[in-house]
């Protein structure tokens, strides 16, 4: 049966693999609508293939440049550029399936847009737990969406779980998320203040957008994951762990009650993860290479407490305290983060700032309980605007 798709940000990283994994099986997916924000030679050239029925961007100039484009050459495509559009192709009846892969919080509408109309949710949007929660589990139950998680690490972990949800809680004993530890795994602490936007963004395993990078190189992604990954498995954040392992082979891992652990392996592709959800219960061929494990170098761990890695990475303990603190203080975390990257990457901060304005805004500003998207919205303004005045007083 051919399964309808909408890419959420299909000319990130991730978007552009779904787009290859879905030209490899023609007889089963169709494009149905793409979304970028002002990314206009490329959304052409994915239009120009696929032939989608709808492409929205998030820049009015954008759209009307691409509009043109695909109008001087004949292509169907309808462009749309209204701050409801994503939401209205998220939750189009004729969607089947809804790859979410915008980057951060301005993802979360359309996610909860596609849950609520039941879709096949690919969740690539980390934002969308870290920042709604129980809100967005809650619309996920009432719309009777399916949400399959697209990350390496937790598609891993729902690999390796019983196929029953029901049996979780009693059969885990824990969830073990692997980590590269990133470009600054063995890099002397003392000198972390000094790393440039290009080094932090050379991640040595995956080729991933330059906000990922860093969060990687601050081991800030695993932190957004271990929250991630109390709210996709329901266990209790002390029963998430995480261990360093360098080569990226094995992607995580369950520990049972029984002791035994079962753990999901291959490449680092993402591409991989992507066919997993797309074709979910079934499987089909990605375009990722297999493991040679004739070729395959010497796999090893390092745990936090190893080698200084908790105070090269002071940002990852803030998940379990985010998860133990006060309802929302994980939505305040993820929007301080991503102005303090931003910020970093746009050479206002120093690296080690990045927790620095974390830790500050975390301190500032006094979640409540979100009821509604628009307490979500709200908390995340608030939580930007003090993540602001703190890089604004380190950049002086």
């Amino acid at each position: 049966m051919m399964q309808r798709v909408a890419v959420l940000g299909s000319t990130g990283s991730i978007g552009a693999s779904t787009l290859d994994v879905i030209a490899r099986h023609p007889q089963r997916f169709e494009v149905f609508a793409l979304s970028a924000a002002a990314k206009v030679d490329l959304m052409f050239a994915q239009c120009a293939r696929f032939r989608p029925a709808f492409a929205v961007m998030a820049q009015e100039g954008a759209a009307r440049a691409l509009a043109q484009r695909l109008a001087a050459e004949g292509l169907p495509t309808r462009v749309l550029s209204s701050p409801a559009a994503l939401d209205e192709i998220a939750s189009h009846e004729q969607v089947d399936v809804v790859m979410a892969a915008i980057v951060g919080a301005a993802g979360l509408s359309s996610c909860l847009a596609a849950a609520r109309a039941g879709k096949r949710l690919l969740l690539a949007n980390k934002e969308a737990l870290v920042v709604g929660g129980d809100l967005f589990l809650a619309a996920v139950r009432e719309g009777g969406a399916t949400l399959l998680p697209i990350d390496s690490e937790h598609s891993a972990v729902f690999q390796s779980l019983p196929e029953d949800p029901s049996t979780w809680a009693s059969r885990v004993e824990k969830i073990i998320l692997t980590a590269s530890g990133g470009p600054f795994r063995t890099r002397d602490v003392a000198t972390l203040r000094n790393v440039t936007p290009q080094e932090a963004c050379a991640h040595p395993n995956w080729v991933m957008g330059r906000k990922i990078s860093v969060d990687s190189a601050t081991m800030m992604n695993k932190a957004l994951e271990v929250i991630e990954a109390r709210y996709l498995f329901g266990l209790a954040p002390s029963r998430i762990e995480v261990v360093i392992h360098p080569q990226s082979v094995i992607h995580s891992m369950v520990q049972f009650r029984d002791a035994s652990i079962v753990a999901q392996l291959g490449t680092p592709d993402m591409r991989g993860p992507i066919a997993y959800g797309l074709a979910w219960p079934d499987r089909v061929a990605s375009g990722a290479a297999t493991l040679d494990f004739g070729s395959l170098a010497a796999m090893t761990f390092e745990s936090l407490d190893s080698r200084g890695h908790r105070e090269r990475f002071p940002g990852l303990q803030l998940a379990w305290d985010c998860l133990e603190g006060a309802a929302g203080s994980t939505a305040v975390l993820n929007a301080a983060n991503e102005v303090a990257v931003e910020a970093f990457l746009a050479g206002r901060i120093r690296f080690d700032h990045i927790h620095s304005v974390n830790l500050a805004t975390l301190e500032k500003v006094a979640p409540s309980k979100p009821g509604a998207l628009g307490d979500l919205l709200a908390l995340d303004a608030q939580s930007r605007r003090s993540a602001q005045e703190s890089v604004l007083q380190l950049a002086h």
